[in-house]
C-alpha cells in the first residue's frame, strides 16, 4: 500500500469516529462553515469523494443518500475511495489537473485528505466533540494550504484568514488561515 493509501485510511478512520459520534439531532447544528450545518459538511465530503476521481475518468457511483443515512453514505464513499487507492493501476491514472499533470492518488492526497482533516474538525466543532487533530497531518495540511495561497480564498472553499495570536497552536493557526475561528 502507498503512503497516500495509509494516510487516507488513518484520516478516514478518524473522520468516521467523528461521524459516528454525532449525537441525535446533531446533524442540524451550525458548522463553522457559514451557512452550512454539520450535515451539509458531510454532504460536501461525500460529494467530493464521488466527484474528484471522475476528473481522471475514475467514476465512483454511490447509492446511499447523506440526508437519509449520514453514516451509511459516508462509509460507502470512504470504502470506494479506499478501494481506488488500494488499486495501483487506478490510483496511478494520470490526467491534466488544475495544477498540471497529476494522478488520481495525488489528487486524493491533496484534496480528499485535506477535507477529511479540516471538515472532521468542522463536524467536531458543530457537534460538541473533541476537536484535536493529528499533529503530523496539521503540519502537512497547513503547508499545503499556505502553498495554495489565495487560490484557496474562493466562495465555498475558504474565507479570509482570521486573525490569531502568534503563539497559538499550529492547529489553531491552520484553522484561522482557513477562515475558521478556532
Amino acid at each position: 500500500m502507498s503512503e497516500t493509501s495509509e494516510r487516507y485510511r488513518a484520516l478516514a478512520t478518524e473522520f468516521t469516529r467523528r461521524v459516528e459520534a454525532v449525537p441525535a439531532g446533531g446533524w442540524s447544528a451550525q458548522s463553522p462553515c457559514e451557512g452550512w450545518t454539520a450535515l451539509d459538511v458531510l454532504r460536501h465530503v461525500v460529494d467530493v469523494h464521488r466527484d474528484i476521481p471522475g476528473w481522471a475518468g475514475e467514476a465512483i457511483t454511490l447509492a446511499k443518500v447523506v440526508d437519509d443515512d449520514p453514516l451509511g453514505a459516508w462509509l460507502e464513499a470512504r470504502y470506494a475511495a479506499q478501494a481506488l487507492l488500494d488499486d495501483p493501476q487506478r490510483a496511478g491514472r494520470e490526467y491534466e489537473g488544475m495544477f498540471g499533470r497529476t494522478t488520481v492518488e495525488a489528487t486524493i492526497d491533496r484534496f480528499l485528505c485535506f477535507d477529511l482533516l479540516v471538515h472532521g474538525w468542522d463536524i467536531a466543532r458543530a457537534t460538541g466533540q473533541d476537536e484535536a487533530l493529528p499533529a503530523n497531518e496539521v503540519t502537512r495540511v497547513f503547508a499545503d494550504a499556505r502553498a495554495l495561497g489565495d487560490n484557496i480564498r474562493h466562495k465555498s472553499v475558504c474565507g479570509p484568514e482570521v486573525p490569531i495570536a502568534e503563539n497559538a497552536s499550529e492547529q489553531d493557526r491552520m484553522l484561522a488561515f482557513l477562515g475558521r475561528n478556532p
